[in-house]
């Protein structure tokens, strides 16, 4: 991967002066990638952003078909979509969502936990976002909820003022998250460089991506983002621990993703 971008922090001072390297993909899609360094550590980031206007969203859930998982390739293949990312942490039986999970009539858990962040889209009421990240601290979920279709609850990395939550843990990992910026665009970002969470979301803050919030999805060997279109097509997944310690990463199955399709109207 190219050196396209460098942003350099030492403890709590960042240069943030680093032009984001952005590559248009398709109308309304566009690719960043680029390394760079954290606290002396290199690190190697995707940026994926999607403009709602453009691309709608759907849930897959294994428990909707036929209780099989696939790779996150598999998937987008599958149900004809441009781009797919974990849905979400997914418990022990390997199927159902560890957070509150629904799509459309199907439900694949229907117990709210104390995670304080929903992805909201597939709306019935024209008068709100196409797609948001609800924080639960400062909206009021059980009034949106009545506003959509399709929901995936997960934990809160940036909160409604902005700061980082996520505590600091020796603990190291790739991490799959989703974003939501200012101008109402959705980012899927992911770092396979293993790093504790909480210095992934200070990467995030230093970055200038207009960032109004952020929700984990996954992290380890199984957060995976698969992308293709005419132009390009990237596939990444994850590792745990040091890369020194580790296998070249590869896909593993997952049962829920988040994937995107291109709208009929704006289709070439």
């Amino acid at each position: 991967m190219a050196a396209l971008g460098l942003i350099s922090l030492f403890g709590d001072l960042a240069f943030t002066s680093v032009t984001i390297p952005w590559k248009e993909a398709d109308e309304g899609l566009f690719v960043a990638e680029f390394e760079s360094v954290f606290d002396n550590n290199p690190y190697e980031i995707t940026l994926v952003k999607v403009n709602p206007e453009r691309y709608s969203f759907q849930l897959q859930c294994a428990t909707q078909h036929g209780k099989e998982s696939f790779t996150v390739k598999e998937w987008a293949l599958r149900y004809q979509m441009v781009a797919a990312v974990n849905a979400g942490m997914f418990q022990e039986n390997g199927l159902t969502s560890v957070g509150f999970m629904k799509n459309f009539a199907h439900v694949n858990n229907p117990r709210l936990n104390n995670a304080n962040t929903i992805l909201a889209f597939n709306r019935v009421d024209e008068n709100v976002p196409e797609i948001q990240l609800v924080d639960c601290e400062c909206q009021d979920f059980n009034y949106l909820r009545q506003k959509y279709q399709s929901f995936v609850q997960s934990i809160r990395m940036i909160s409604c003022s902005h700061q980082n939550v996520w505590s600091q843990q020796d603990t190291k990992w790739s991490t799959l998250a989703v974003a939501m910026d200012t101008q109402g665009n959705i980012l899927f970002l992911f770092n396979r460089t293993p790093l504790s969470v909480h210095d992934f979301i200070e990467i995030l803050l230093s970055l200038p991506l207009s960032l109004k919030s952020a929700m984990y999805l996954e992290g380890g060997p199984q957060a995976s983002l698969y992308l293709s279109t005419s132009r390009m097509t990237l596939e990444r997944y994850g590792v745990r621990g040091g890369l020194e310690k580790n296998p070249l990463p590869f896909p593993l199955t997952i049962p829920n993703v988040i994937g995107i399709s291109k709208k009929p109207s704006v289709k070439n």
